[in-house]
């Protein structure tokens, strides 16, 4: 250490959590991104910086190094990896500081530019020093940085900083975004290689809060039978997404999964999602042995001569995409209008979840919209497991919504053994090692009720406390809530406009059609009617079955 204490000071400075300190300029998901100051004794060392605006930054200069003047806003700064959430506002940081040094892994480094596609692709990657994987580096005398390959998105990185002192070592890792799945282009997260770090703190992604997932390969299947359905409808496809890993997910997904192997259709992939092909094209040793060994046989995305066709959407093909049924890949921002013309469609929007992609009431074209789940985090019991193979002495959750958040908190298998924290914003928080710590009450958020059940009606009753969470006001929206079993539990679900709206089209349509559509056992896609040999099982609306009912028939 480069200061003047005692060794005795040096143990009363550990103990009342001066050598670890976190600053969170921000910590959360969607509009803001993450953004993460880290001290370890004389050290600062900035995580991530996915701001729009990073004056906080070069206002908080003095904030969290005990009032001593610095002319940069940390030592240096790793990134966990590319996606605008993470390292939007690097390039603002580097043109503000251009002596600060940037670091990630060297597929982060190559990925980076997509975040600037209006600037010059060359310039912007030389402001990222590649650094190697599962390789410690020496940044200051006591201070080292390890990386990990942390799943998610080809270059993502979870963060080890191990810092030593004459009296101990201290280790922090942050995860960034991980997933302990692996996907179609990227290996999941190993525990086995974090095992025994003897960690002191965790920084932890919190995404999907508590929530519980089935299998990735589960959720594959469930999107590919939905387009799959909408293709032999006679429905073209659109999917939105950003233009980094998801995009490139789904694409390998359709090109590989065997409802779309062989088939004559056109998948076009439009804007800043092609470009992302390119560059996972530019990259292609760094991709898993399987994917790599696909590409020996045919090329990984655009191929004209193997169906599915892969083709990049190109001004001189509008006039005739949608015109058969076929499958666009888009930018999250992009206009579905130019898509969604007259004379094509009718047109289904997927949606993912969990990723705020702005669509039009109504479109020149007929078109529905519904929403998937093809997670790219790990869900609850991914992030708990992580934990408790890490076992550290202080948690700190950040980058999720903050009700998400809360639920994690409020777990009592972490409340008991860890230190948890979820600061917010500009919240400093002390991290004490080995000190006694009293950890504050668990919020509330189990909600008690009364059931009733009175002749064919069934009334659930909860107290109005429940209305304080920021999610009651999704959940209530229409008024309407969907239930089902869920091994022993029941689950409530409130039902969206648009789920309504949807629902009220397709029946609209077909009102002097007997099918699925416009029976009156016919709930959420499902049929409930115990005498029909589709009883319990989802039903496509257009469909029929001998019991058959309609909606104004006599009860």
């Amino acid at each position: 250490m480069k200061d003047n204490l005692s060794a005795s000071s040096r143990v009363d400075a550990a103990e009342v959590g001066t050598e670890l300190e976190c600053l969170p300029y921000s910590v959360q998901h969607y509009d803001e991104g993450v953004c993460l100051l880290v001290k370890m004794g004389p050290h600062r060392i900035l995580l991530d910086c996915g701001l729009e605006d990073i004056s906080s930054l070069v206002k908080g200069l003095t904030k969290s190094v005990g009032g001593a003047s610095s002319s940069l806003p940390a030592d240096f700064v790793l990134i966990s990896h590319a996606h605008p959430d993470h390292a939007r506002g690097l390039l603002a940081l580097h043109k503000a500081f251009p002596k600060l040094p940037i670091y990630g892994s060297e597929v982060t480094s190559k990925l980076l530019p997509l975040n600037w596609l209006d600037q010059d692709a060359e310039k912007i990657s030389e402001f990222c020093h590649a650094l190697p994987l599962r390789s410690p580096v020496e940044f200051q005398d006591g201070l080292v940085a390890e990386l990990f390959p942390a799943g998610h998105l080809p270059g993502a990185v979870a963060i080890l900083l191990t810092y030593t002192t004459k009296q101990r070592t201290y280790k922090l890792l942050y995860t960034g975004d991980f997933f302990l799945s692996n996907s179609r282009l990227v290996e999941g997260l190993r525990l086995e290689e974090l095992r025994g770090l003897d960690l002191d703190v965790l920084i932890i992604e919190g995404s999907y809060g508590t929530s519980r997932h089935p299998h990735r390969r589960n959720q594959e299947n469930q999107l590919a039978e939905r387009i799959n359905r909408a293709i032999a409808d006679h429905c073209s496809v659109i999917l939105p997404t950003p233009a980094l890993g998801l995009g490139q997910e789904l694409l390998m997904l359709l090109r590989s999964h065997h409802h779309f192997t062989g088939r004559d259709i056109d998948i076009w992939v439009d804007g800043a999602v092609a470009t992302g092909c390119d560059a996972y094209l530019e990259l292609l040793t760094h991709l898993p042995p399987s994917v790599q060994n696909f590409a020996r046989h045919q090329p990984l995305f655009w191929d004209e001569r193997v169906r599915p066709r892969v083709r990049r959407l190109q001004a001189e093909h509008r006039s005739t995409v949608g015109k058969s049924p076929c499958i666009v890949l888009t930018d999250s921002t992009d206009d579905l209008g130019k898509h969604c013309q007259l004379d094509t469609g009718p047109w289904l929007i997927l949606l993912p979840e969990k990723i705020d992609i702005k669509v039009n009431k109504e479109y020149l074209a007929p078109t529905t919209v519904e929403t998937y789940l093809l997670a790219q985090h790990s869900d609850g019991p991914g992030t708990t497991q992580l934990i408790h193979n890490l076992r550290p002495q202080h948690v700190i959750f950040v980058h999720g919504s903050p009700a998400y958040l809360a639920d994690l908190t409020s777990l009592e298998e972490l409340q008991n053994r860890y230190h948890i924290h979820s600061p917010a914003a500009d919240i400093l928080v002390e991290l004490p090692i080995g000190d006694t710590f009293l950890q504050p009450a668990a919020p509330e958020t189990n909600y008690e009720g009364e059931l009733t059940e009175l002749g064919t009606v069934i009334t659930i009753t909860l107290a109005d406390v429940i209305t304080a969470d920021p999610r009651w006001r999704q959940f209530a929206d229409t008024g309407l809530i969907e239930a089902r079993w869920q091994g022993e539990e029941l689950v409530l679900r409130g039902l969206s406009q648009r789920e309504l709206l949807n629902q009220n089209s397709d029946r609209y349509t077909w009102t002097d059609v007997d099918c699925c559509g416009t029976c009156r056992h016919q709930r959420g896609q499902r049929c409930w009617n115990p005498a029909s040999p589709l009883y319990n099982f989802k039903v496509t609306l257009e469909g029929y079955c001998p019991a058959f009912e309609g909606l104004n028939d006599s009860q």
